[in-house]
């Protein structure tokens, strides 16, 4: 099952934000038990490195702190490019977040099973299902018969 993650998901869990951490913190060890492929955007690994360069202000090595953090990520996530292609639909889709309207072209020319998310309102014009976080657990949960 390939899933999209949205940033809010990745964010979640870096920055231990309750009490959505525990549901990303499942979502992310599934990733990396190879239960799911949880794939991520070039675009929204660039949004994290600037955030946690942001949350690691003050101390010292503060980009190798923030490139330290997108080289875990990236060991155990797909990602995909953001294409040129992609901001095209996006600008046909009727959204108010540009930035969800680019996940969401890019989760359908991926062919995408989810786009899991807290912000589903935003997701409304989706193609491919969106699912929160909560949600996309008990999916897994009941794809391993727990």
């Amino acid at each position: 099952m390939r899933v999209l993650l949205d940033t809010n998901i990745l964010v979640d869990v870096l920055q231990q934000r309750e009490p959505w951490r525990q549901d990303g913190e499942i979502i992310f060890i599934a990733a990396a038990m190879n239960q799911i492929t949880a794939c991520v955007t070039a675009k929204q690994i660039a949004d994290i490195h600037y955030m946690t360069k942001k949350a690691f202000k003050g101390q010292a090595h503060v980009d190798h702190l923030a490139k330290q953090v997108i080289g875990k990520l990236m060991t155990f996530m797909e990602l995909e490019d953001t294409s040129a292609a992609d901001c095209q639909t996006a600008m046909g889709i009727n959204n108010n977040d540009f930035e969800d309207a680019m996940l969401m072209a890019c989760a359908a020319r991926e062919t995408m099973d989810y786009i899991v998310t807290r912000n589903i309102a935003h997701f409304k014009s989706s193609s491919v299902p969106v699912v929160t976080p909560a949600d996309f657990v008990k999916l897994l949960n009941r794809s391993n018969g727990t």
